[in-house]
């Protein structure tokens, strides 16, 4: 398999964090996959899932494996590496002026900062040009389409591109806090508790958005937030744009991750399951 690498930012040559199959006799391909590693990861984690992406579409997808976040900078918070990686996202785009649709594929923390980053991400452009009648109404002049249909005049992006699949692996969604949401404690009160109080002096603010023990501004904690829109951050509206949006969850043997936080679900909401 033949690989062509490009950078982000300035020249687009040299990165092989950057991957596609194309060469000068093929086009280059239409859909930007985004892979984003989990906390102390890094784009190496995803090289072999990378490596796959392009062996089974190999004219279909640009893989990034990003490298804004890794080792120590996953601690600096969730929404700091989510503006980090928009930006990565942005510079990628712009090497690539021929991308259609973009995807994301996010493990552990990393599918928060990508939660994040979409919102900051997230526009509306217009898909209809002037003098172009709506096609998904019963307007018969466009006058009458333009003041009855305005909100279908427009389409989301994400980077300016159609959003298609939003996936991520063991993230904890609803953050670390609660019982046995950080299985490795046991599900033992007092070391959960003591967990939520020490958790930014090992993992920084990341750990306080965590395990929901920020208040900047007397603002409620950052993933509370981030379950609805805000002002200046589309969070729900960027996730909803996506035609799927998957979590994948681990029932057993995940010693960092809950399976309640990372399938979105509350306790009595879990299946049963048989222990091996």
């Amino acid at each position: 398999m033949k690989f062509h690498h490009r950078r982000f930012g300035g020249s687009c040559l040299n990165n092989p964090k950057v991957e596609d199959n194309s060469d000068a006799n093929n086009p280059i391909p239409p859909h930007l996959v985004i892979m984003v590693n989990g906390i102390v990861g890094s784009s190496h984690d995803w090289r072999y899932g990378a490596e796959q992406f392009l062996k089974r579409l190999p004219d279909k997808v640009i893989v990034h494996r990003s490298e804004c976040n890794s080792s120590k900078l996953t601690f600096d918070g969730v929404d700091t590496m989510g503006e980090r990686l928009a930006e990565e996202v942005l510079s990628i785009v712009r090497c690539w002026p021929g991308l259609q649709k973009i995807s994301f594929v996010a493990h552990s923390l990393g599918g928060l900062v990508a939660r994040y980053a979409i919102a900051r991400l997230f526009d509306y452009s217009k898909t209809l040009e002037a003098g172009v009648t709506c096609r998904n109404c019963d307007c018969k002049e466009e006058a009458e389409c333009t003041k009855n249909c305005t909100e279908q005049h427009y389409e989301a992006r994400i980077a300016g591109l159609e959003p298609m699949n939003f996936i991520t692996f063991a993230t904890p969604h609803l953050g670390s806090r609660g019982h046995r949401q950080l299985p490795f404690l046991c599900g033992i009160p007092f070391l959960e508790r003591r967990a939520s109080q020490t958790a930014h002096l090992i993992v920084g603010r990341t750990g306080k958005h965590l395990f929901l023990m920020d208040n900047d501004d007397g603002k409620p904690p950052l993933l509370l937030r981030m379950i609805e829109d805000s002002d200046d951050l589309k969070f729900m509206s960027a996730l909803c744009v996506f035609k799927r949006r998957v979590a994948y969850a681990n029932a057993n043997f995940d010693h960092m991750v809950g399976w309640r936080t990372s399938s979105i679900r509350r306790q009595h909401e879990l299946p049963k399951v048989k222990t091996f």
